[in-house]
């Protein structure tokens, strides 16, 4: 019976199962990595005044600041020359990508622009009608505007009672260049009239900002500024439509 009794002890005294210390060392080190990772901003909310209200603050800013500068960037519309499409007072959100990676303004897209050294040392908003190689002329015998010999049906935005243009022109458009007009041609300063001025009037690609995309404010004129079929016919140069 002794002999039992002692065995049975010194069973009881055997070592736990090496599977169970090797799991409660690595559980230890994963909650001390969680620690660690999460240290820091413990000790940036204890610094920073207001904790972690003032933090959240901050760091939204900092998300608002990087998407304005590199995504997209509101401009207000200061005049009426691209009414009714857009009028004084709204925000637009200009989308600052939509050209960076290969692709080019296409006729009917609304752009914002540098207008430094062409137009005036101001940002402009005009829509595009001729890209490099078009030939843009105004008017027809119908009184419509050209581009690469067919005629554009402007009906659906340009401003009620404007004619295409009260100013005659043939203008071939140079690669790398764009000619722009505004929708409200009776009070827009636009490619028209700067034909004699440096570059033409013709804006080049990388003075454009980016592509006017929606009008964000006032909420009743909230929309997205797509871009009209009127320019679907005309034949790109060479041939085939654009």
């Amino acid at each position: 019976m002794d002999t039992e009794a002692q065995q049975h002890v010194e069973r009881d005294r055997s070592p736990r199962p090496s599977g169970v210390e090797v799991s409660e060392e690595i559980s230890d080190t994963e909650g001390s990595g969680e620690r660690s990772r999460f240290a820091w901003v413990d000790r940036t909310t204890a610094r920073v005044p207001g904790g972690g209200y003032t933090l959240t603050v901050l760091i939204c800013l900092l998300f608002l600041a990087l998407l304005s500068n590199f995504v997209l960037q509101p401009f207000q519309i200061p005049s009426s020359s691209m009414a009714d499409s857009l009028r004084i007072g709204d925000r637009v959100l200009v989308n600052k990508l939509a050209y960076r990676f290969g692709s080019e303004p296409q006729r009917g897209d609304v752009v914002v622009f540098d207008g430094t050294g062409y137009f005036g040392n101001a940002d402009y908003v005009k829509r595009v009608v001729g890209v490099g190689g078009d030939r843009v002329v105004c008017c027809d015998q119908e009184g419509r505007l050209e581009v690469n010999g067919r005629w554009v049906d402007e009906s659906s935005f340009l401003y009620p009672g404007d004619s295409p243009s009260n100013v005659p022109f043939d203008v071939v458009v140079p690669e790398g260049r764009l000619f722009l007009l505004g929708d409200h041609r009776s009070d827009s300063s636009d490619s028209r009239d700067h034909l004699g001025s440096p570059g033409g009037g013709m804006v080049p690609l990388d003075s454009v900002i980016g592509r006017a995309e929606w009008i964000a404010w006032p909420a009743d004129h909230w929309t997205r500024l797509d871009r009209p079929d009127a320019y679907a016919r005309v034949p790109a140069v060479g041939g085939a439509h654009g």
